[in-house]
């Protein structure tokens, strides 16, 4: 009977678990008390969908953390992570920011379409709008060439810092690979810093014209891809101080590394694309 149990391949056989069914129960409760929320749907004459979204929020959050640990404790305790489950996550992560891709690549198509028919006759409303020109009439757009331009910089740096952790792991350097991976984070933070007071600086709003709209859906949505890339990249920190990863064992660092130098390449688009093609002549501050 213990033969028949015997591991005698390279593939990972994963144990039970609750997390699917938890963190399908919890963003369940995530979406209903959003809706509850947004819409103001009282129960019992209370308004709780804040409280219904809250606590689905702390599941979904709770069984990510859990679930992560378990992969964690999978590779760095139990040996799962063989060479072919490696390959497997690999193409995983990879189809991932695949995904991740096309989700800017709408809306990418968004502001180009608006953009670069900005006066079709067909579209009347959207005339009306933009004035037959782009960006629209009334609108206030950014210098690309100050703040962006310092955001561009920021990430390109620390695309170059992340570079130097993943090299530096690879040559088994710890006190190199912390000193990069802080210089990285750090960067990460300061980016996002930069973002907030360019938001809180700007002088048109998401709501109520289209230029709005397509600017913060796109840069936002990026701007909460660095907040991930950057919580994602301290975990890796932390589990550094752990003594966590090897080099020739270091998935969760690489997945991180991945995904920042895809946040790095999307803003490439975004500054060239919307702050310098689509600013036309900005109005002097």
């Amino acid at each position: 009977m213990a033969e028949a149990h015997t591991k005698n391949h390279d593939y990972h056989l994963v144990d039970p678990s609750p997390w699917p069914l938890v963190g399908s129960a919890s963003a369940t409760v995530l979406a209903i008390g959003a809706i509850m929320w947004m819409k103001a749907l009282p129960v019992a004459g209370m308004h709780v969908g804040p409280l219904v979204f809250g606590v689905g929020l702390l599941g979904v959050l709770y069984t990510m953390l859990a679930w992560w640990m378990d992969v964690i404790r999978e590779a760095e305790k139990e040996g799962h992570h063989t060479r072919v489950v490696q390959l497997h996550h690999r193409y995983g992560m990879i189809m991932f920011i695949a995904s991740e891709v096309m989700f800017f690549v709408a809306w990418f198509w968004a502001y180009f379409d608006v953009s670069l028919f900005a006066g079709e006759t067909i579209q009347y409303q959207r005339a009306e709008f933009t004035g037959g020109h782009w960006p629209p009439k009334g609108i206030e757009t950014f210098d690309p060439w100050h703040l962006p331009l310092l955001n561009t910089l920021i990430l390109l740096t620390s695309g170059t810092t992340v570079t130097w952790a993943h090299y530096a792991l690879l040559q088994n350097d710890r006190k190199g690979l912390k000193q990069a991976l802080w210089l990285t984070v750090v960067l990460g933070v300061i980016f996002t810093i930069c973002q907030g007071y360019e938001y809180a600086h700007a002088t048109f709003d998401f709501k109520g014209h289209i230029y709005g709209s397509t600017f913060f859906m796109a840069t936002g949505f990026h701007g909460f891809h660095v907040i991930i890339g950057t919580i994602f990249l301290a975990i890796c920190l932390w589990r550094v101080y752990l003594g966590h990863f090897k080099p020739e064992q270091h998935l969760g660092f690489e997945f991180a590394a991945w995904y920042w130098h895809f946040v790095d390449v999307v803003w490439l688009f975004l500054f060239a694309a919307i702050y310098v093609w689509g600013a036309g002549t900005p109005a002097a501050h």
